[in-house]
Order: C-alpha cells, then sequence, then structure tokens
C-alpha cells in the first residue's frame, strides 16, 4: 500500500538518497542540490516550503517538494521528485505530484513552476500527465535544466 506523508526528520538520510541516486544516474550533484538536500528543514521547509514522502509498506520510496518561490509570477517550485527505481511503475511520482498540487491549492497559490531535462522522458511525461505545460524563460540555477513548464492553478 502507498501513503503520501508529510517530511519529517526521520526521512532525512531517505529524502538526499533518493534524489542523489537519480541526479547522479544521468548528470551530476550541483550546488543546489547540497542546499536542498543537505538542510531540508532549513532550505526547504523553515522557508514557506513542503516536503512529501512517499511510503510503500511503510519504506520510504519517493519523494517530493514544493519550495516557496520569491517571483512575481510563481508561487512555488514543484522540485526534487524521486521515485526509487525499485518502485517505479505503481503511480507514486503522480500520487507525490497531486499531493503537492493540492497542497499548493490549498495554500491558494496561482502558479506553480518546475525545471527538469528532456533526458528524463518519464518524468517529463509525467509533469504533462499532472497538467504542466512548456514555458521559456526563468534563468536556471541548475546546468541539467532544458525545459521549463508550468502548472496554472
Amino acid at each position: 500500500m502507498i501513503k503520501i506523508v508529510p517530511f519529517q526528520a526521520c526521512y532525512q538520510a531517505q529524502f538526499r538518497a533518493l534524489n542523489e541516486e537519480w541526479i547522479k544516474n544521468y548528470f551530476e550533484m550541483e550546488e543546489s542540490d547540497y542546499k536542498a538536500l543537505d538542510n531540508p528543514q532549513e532550505y526547504i521547509l523553515d522557508n514557506g516550503g513542503y516536503i512529501f514522502i512517499a511510503l510503500l509498506e511503510n519504506i520510504p520510496v519517493g519523494s517530493c517538494a514544493l519550495i516557496k518561490m520569491h517571483n512575481d509570477n510563481y508561487d512555488y517550485e514543484l522540485a526534487k521528485m524521486a521515485v526509487s527505481p525499485k518502485a517505479q511503475g505503481k503511480q507514486i511520482g503522480f500520487l507525490l505530484g497531486q499531493a503537492a498540487l493540492n497542497q499548493a491549492k490549498k495554500l491558494g497559490a496561482k502558479k506553480i513552476y518546475l525545471e527538469s531535462n528532456t533526458k528524463l522522458k518519464p518524468a517529463i511525461g509525467l509533469y504533462r500527465k499532472l497538467g504542466f505545460k512548456e514555458i521559456i524563460g526563468l534563468p536556471s540555477p541548475y546546468q541539467r535544466c532544458d525545459i521549463q513548464m508550468e502548472y496554472v492553478l
């Protein structure tokens, strides 16, 4: 059974490991990754963001963050979406994305932003399935970013 739960400090190691695994598999860890993954409480939660953890049989197998943005057009960034390769194909990414978007709606957000890379075809497909549309424009802190998308609530 899959449950989506709010981040707790006890999930810190898994949050980092899940994200580090996919990033290192396709790219290199960057400064922004280390900030968010080493200090999620300070970097994400204390700044008005949220992190969701997917539990499969009570084992953390996925994560997704909603990072508060200080931008005139966007309220939050959907980020740090990761699902363990062992748990892929179970709609976990979709459930995490829905949890984050539902939280954004509750908070009165108008637009959600995300960055990704077109090499990550399943991820791009997931974002489109969630309702994100491709945009162009914001400067990115990530070298690996080659696509930007938004979700209008």
